[in-house]
């Protein structure tokens, strides 16, 4: 029993996933999910030569198939343009789908065809007037992509429309559309600008963002027409979509820096006073609710205005926000790393605490990590030094060159910066000349030297530790076969010629060991050797004649090393080498330099300050190269010059007057001519009387306020209705010597008015529409009366 109900049961199961299937089948056969999703991006040819007969059908269904199959042929870099003509006969289709498939297809070749897409301006323009929204923006989209000067007046008139249209999308559309007539003719520009004014004025923030995008590409430079939507614009911008509010960010911080005037810091005693002005402070309150935001490029564009636009203080405001999206995507790091860079070298303090943040991880792209590494050396200090210190000597045994020549650099800037971390750095770095790889051994090697020179200009005295900057030296100069890299080996010859005098005892006098076997191996390999170890190997050659002129075999060593250079392939080292057989000309022995040589020889004193004192030579840690870019710029994070990038201007000292900024929100009082207020006020009061009711006195709300007196008066009700009915009576009797008197005018105006028949028409009429105003007030009065009552 048991199995014959399992087999049932069964064949239900698979009758009622055949319905389902079959129905999915029949109800996404429209949507093509089942059916076309795939086939269409993978159609045979067959079906592709359909698509001409598909458009000229007379069915919808075929029309919207081959629309599909049209777009799908465009996503993969088809060129469907053949299809042109017989696309435009169903620019007027009366399907919905249909259309918006049109006018993509329209969007994408119609610069290629703008002959044949002129036939459809007709239909564009009559769309502009389709009740549905999605449609008059898509017509005003592909009037405006047809790149076709002699219809820009057409387009123009188009955007003016939209841009005062009802649905908030169409006057988005509208401001896209501006951006691209103004590319194709700059002469509509004060057109362009009068409806971009208008759409900056628009209360609903889905348009402000296009706004924004067409006032920086028609009239980036006319700041002043936001001095009255300074103030409306910043409570807008949190409401504004995500990348219209980076835009509308960018623009008020422009703005804020040419227009308002910049922050005053203040030293009182040990604190410090800042002075904001208002409209700067609104701006700051109104980005730091981004900070929250879910896209990293808002809270970067707010992070921009903070640092650039706020005081010191409310740049601690950016710390948590960065720290926040930097592990939200690889590419929102590699951007945010470009950001901290430039924050962390002015303000490490902020981010001292943080560091563990910025660790370097294996999966990491190398520019990530050099960038890391980068920031890491700003947070150091003499709390995390030595953490620090043993995180760059872990990185100095990664896989990417880039990044071990980072990290080596890294520690010596590290020994620079902590003086008491000098001989560690020192001992890792005397480690690493003993590796393998070519990259260490030469990065090390720069690092040695810069620390070597450091160490004899700020302490001259040797040190008898096995760090002193001497012994560095000789190590250095018995491992010159092992050093590979040009850099290097010219870092090594320059600091052997340098620091290569000594003063005990040696096979020659004045000079070390170690320093002739050194130019020995320069001159064995001179002519294989980089141009830039051979100008080293020239200027070694120099200074070691120079310290011993007397001694044969270096005579002979120089004289061989400048014969090389003086016959050189290379300009610089031909130079060179001229400019040092002239300075040594009187410093050989035998004198015959003062024979041959015309002009002024040098001593050997004179020589020995030029050679030896003139130029210190160049600090190679400085190849940690730090751009000067401002944050938010494609350089900053290319780390190359990029035209286009937008250059923040300087702050004005004083800004410009706030008067200029006030803008009433508020509805405007509706106006309305004196007589016309007269003679309603005249009605409500006769309707008031003749129902009885006592008359109301409305109390001003503006900037007048009552007299003391009045205040005191109006404490007791029944002073206040005596009051009222005193006044009541005075403009009574006022009224009625006034309507005298504009009897007697009437009756003098009647006497004008007889000799032309037109003037007494045209009063005739004005007294009907007064009469009319009249009619029309006291039925006001009776139905406020009546509510007044209930």
């Amino acid at each position: 029993m048991d199995g014959v109900n399992l087999h049932a049961f069964t064949e239900n199961a698979a009758r009622l996933g055949m319905r389902i299937q079959e129905t999915f089948n029949e109800r996404t056969r429209d949507l093509s999910i089942t059916r076309g999703g795939a086939s269409i991006f993978d159609m045979p040819d067959d079906k592709v030569k359909n698509i001409g007969k598909q458009l000229d059908s007379s069915s919808d269904r075929e029309k919207l198939d081959a629309m599909k199959r049209l777009i799908a042929l465009i996503s993969k870099g088809r060129n469907v343009s053949n299809y042109f003509p017989q696309v435009v006969k169903n620019v007027a289709s009366q399907n919905i789908e249909i259309r918006k498939l049109v006018y993509i297809y329209l969007l994408r070749y119609a610069e290629h065809e703008p002959d044949l897409a002129l036939l459809s301006i007709n239909t564009f323009q009559k769309d502009l007037t389709d009740p549905s929204p999605l449609i008059r923006a898509m017509a005003l989209r592909v009037l405006s992509g047809i790149k076709v000067p002699m219809v820009c007046s057409l387009v123009v008139l188009a955007i003016k429309k939209c841009a005062a249209d009802l649905s908030p999308y169409v006057r988005k559309a509208a401001a896209l559309a501006i951006p691209k007539t103004f590319q194709l003719d700059s002469t509509q520009q004060s057109a362009l600008i009068s409806v971009i004014t208008t759409l900056l004025r628009d209360r609903s923030p889905l348009s402000i963002g296009s706004a924004v995008i067409a006032f920086e590409s028609v009239c980036p430079t006319r700041l002043d027409l936001l001095h009255q939507q300074y103030r409306r614009l910043c409570k807008l911008l949190i409401d504004v979509d995500e990348w219209g509010q980076i835009d509308l960010l960018n623009l008020l911080l422009r703005y804020a820096r040419t227009m308002l005037p910049k922050p005053i810091v203040s030293l009182n005693g040990e604190s410090t006073e800042e002075e904001l002005d208002d409209d700067l402070q609104l701006l700051l309150s109104s980005s730091e609710p981004l900070f929250r935001s879910k896209n990293p490029a808002v809270v970067l564009a707010a992070v921009r205005v903070f640092y650039y636009a706020g005081s010191p203080s409310s740049t601690s405001r950016t710390v948590d926000p960065l720290i926040r999206i930097l592990q939200v995507s690889r590419e929102a790091e590699r951007v945010v790393l470009a950001y901290l860079l430039v924050i962390t070298r002015a303000h490490p303090q902020l981010f001292s605490t943080k560091y563990p943040r910025f660790l370097v991880r294996t999966d990491d792209p190398p520019q990530v990590k050099r960038n890391k590494i980068n920031a890491l050396l700003n947070l150091c200090s003499l709390d995390n030094h030595q953490a620090l210190l043993r995180e760059f000597m872990d990185y100095a045994d990664d896989g990417d060159d880039s990044v071990v020549a980072d990290a080596i650099h890294a520690i010596g800037r590290c020994a620079k910066l902590v003086p008491s971390c000098t001989q560690q750095g020192l001992s890792a770095l005397m480690t690493m000349i003993k590796s393998r790889h070519d990259v260490v051994v030469s990065s090390a090697v720069l690092v040695l030297k810069s620390l070597v020179q450091n160490q004899l200009l700020t302490a001259p005295s040797v040190s008898t530790s096995s760090h002193s900057p001497l012994i560095i030296i000789s190590q250095l100069a018995r491992r010159m076969d092992d050093i590979k890299h040009s850099q290097a080996r010219a870092c090594v010859l320059w600091l052997v010629g340098q620091y290569s005098t000594t003063q005990g005892s040696s096979r020659i006098e004045g000079i070390a060991d170690w320093a002739p076997d050194v130019l020995r191996k320069s001159a064995k390999s001179f002519n294989t050797e980089e141009p830039l170890v051979k100008l080293q190997a020239l200027t070694l050659a120099a200074k070691l004649f120079l310290l011993c002129p007397t001694d044969q075999t270096l005579g002979l060593l120089s004289r061989y090393v400048f014969s090389l250079g003086k016959y050189d392939l290379n300009y610089d080292v031909r130079d060179r080498t001229r400019m040092l057989a002239s300075l040594l000309a009187g410093v050989s022995p035998t004198n015959n330099g003062r024979e041959q040589q015309g002009g002024v020889v040098l001593r050997r004193e004179q020589v020995m300050k030029v050679l030896f004192d003139s130029k210190a030579g160049i600090d190679e840690d400085e190849a940690i190269c730090h751009h000067r870019s401002s944050i938010g710029s494609l350089s900053l994070v290319t780390g190359k010059v990029m035209h286009g990038d937008d250059i923040l201007p300087e702050w004005l000292e004083a800004g410009i007057d706030p008067a200029l900024r006030q803008n009433d929100e508020g509805v405007a009082p509706l106006t309305l001519p004196p007589q016309a207020i007269s003679s309603a006020g005249s009605s409500l009061q006769r309707a008031l009387g003749s129902a009885g009711v006592t008359s109301i006195v409305l109390t001003p709300t503006g900037n007048s306020t009552p007299s003391h007196d009045a205040r005191e008066s109006w404490r007791d009700l029944d002073k206040f209705y005596a009051s009222d009915s005193d006044k009541k009576r005075s403009e009574s009797s006022s009224e009625e010597q006034g309507s005298e008197g504009e009897g007697d005018q009437g009756d003098k105006s009647g006497e004008v008015e007889s000799e032309d028949d037109e003037d007494e028409d045209g009063d005739e009429d004005e007294s009907d529409e007064e009469d009319r105003e009249e009619e029309s007030a006291e039925s006001d009065a009776r139905t406020t009366t009546m509510t007044m009552v209930a």
